[in-house]
């Protein structure tokens, strides 16, 4: 009998959630179905469920493993330095919806459906945690406390998110400007602390 070569099975079962996530970010959850999928995949259907347990259970990895990535291809376009902040905010909203934008669009039919919304509230919990770390990871590079760059970080990807579902031009640039606005008036406290 032959066994089983666990990282050759990882790196299949990362591609298949890929491959179909796409196939579901372009033509909706209800656009394609099990044999559809296993086309994308260059296999059966049969050969699916070795690597999930069902349908909902390829859609729930999926979407979690997809979404994932989309976070650290974020954070490896974050600020270098207190001077590229400003760089990253205006960059970012427009970058995320025409890179990730149907993967948002996805993700939200996903955990807003009422079969997967405790997986979305978990998944989101996962969320928070890693911004507080990105947060965390960013204080030394940029200057900023954890504490405050932590709801900066949230309004910015929350603000490109809704633009990337909705091309909201007016909302972004209001909370972008609240968000420039923050920084700007933490940056002045900073230096008028340090003044004296």
């Amino acid at each position: 009998m032959r066994t089983r070569n666990e990282t050759d099975f990882l790196h299949r079962r990362q591609e298949i959630m890929e491959k179909c996530f796409d196939c579901y970010a372009e033509h909706g959850l209800n656009g394609v179905g099990i044999k559809g999928l296993a086309e994308a995949c260059g296999c059966t259907s049969a050969n699916l469920y070795t690597y999930f347990d069902d349908l909902d259970d390829l859609i729930i990895q999926s979407t979690a493993h997809v979404m994932s990535k989309v976070e650290d291809d974020f954070m490896a376009k974050a600020p270098r330095s207190p001077d590229d902040i400003l760089r990253f905010i205006d960059e970012i909203p427009y970058w995320t919806a025409e890179k990730h934008g149907k993967k948002y669009r996805l993700m939200y039919q996903v955990y807003t459906h009422p079969k997967y919304r405790e997986h979305g509230k978990a998944f989101f919990a996962g969320v928070d945690r890693r911004y507080c770390e990105y947060a965390a990871a960013l204080e030394g590079v940029i200057g900023i406390p954890k504490d405050v760059i932590t709801p900066l970080i949230f309004i910015l990807i929350r603000a490109s998110v809704h633009y990337a579902l909705f091309e909201d031009e007016f909302y972004l640039q209001s909370q972008l400007k609240v968000l420039k606005q923050g920084i700007a008036l933490y940056l002045s406290h900073r230096d008028h602390i340090d003044s004296h």
